[in-house]
């Protein structure tokens, strides 16, 4: 130890007391060490958590058709139905209660499966030119903060698959 860095550590000790098994107690005060010389270990601290995940109101408004947040060529295979469907939820015949209850299980369950791509199933509805209660209430369900951070698009299926009583969801890869 070189004379300076002695002088130094006398100084610093010098209103310590040794501990009853003979080390020194260190003040909370105390500024952290130094990293040690080359060829000492370097103790590792872990790296700061990253940011936390989006939240619905961080994250925009999906609206059926629009694929920002997907490659082009994922969305041009999702829109063109070819992504595989991975798992398929019918919603005819429930009540708006019944379905938003189905679609929240339905879409966690999905995703904390691994799967990806999912058909939901809303029906055309009878007579009303907007179409069905559940074919517009989807997409808003599909917004709110539950499901929002499970999707990150969606669009209308195409006929073979149910055309505009059906909707394909991609999910968020499980973290």
């Amino acid at each position: 130890m070189r004379r300076d860095e002695a002088l130094l550590w006398r100084h610093v000790t010098e209103g310590m007391a040794p501990l009853d098994d003979g080390t020194v107690a260190i003040p909370e005060d105390m500024p952290p060490e130094e990293p040690a010389a080359s060829g000492e270990a370097i103790r590792q601290t872990p790296p700061p958590p990253g940011p936390p995940p989006p939240t619905a109101q961080d994250l925009p408004k999906l609206e059926a058709g629009t694929v920002a947040g997907v490659d082009k060529r994922t969305a041009a295979r999702l829109r063109r139905g070819q992504l595989p469907i991975e798992g398929r939820l019918d919603l005819h015949g429930l009540t708006q209660t019944e379905a938003h209850r189905e679609l929240g299980d339905f879409l966690a369950a999905a995703q904390e499966d691994g799967r990806r791509c999912v058909l939901v199933i809303t029906g055309k509805g009878r007579g009303a030119e907007g179409g069905g209660v559940l074919r517009a209430a989807v997409p808003r369900w599909l917004n709110e903060p539950g499901q929002r951070q499970r999707v990150v698009v969606f669009c209308h299926a195409i006929p073979r698959d149910g055309g505009d009583g059906a909707l394909y969801v991609l999910l968020r890869r499980r973290k």
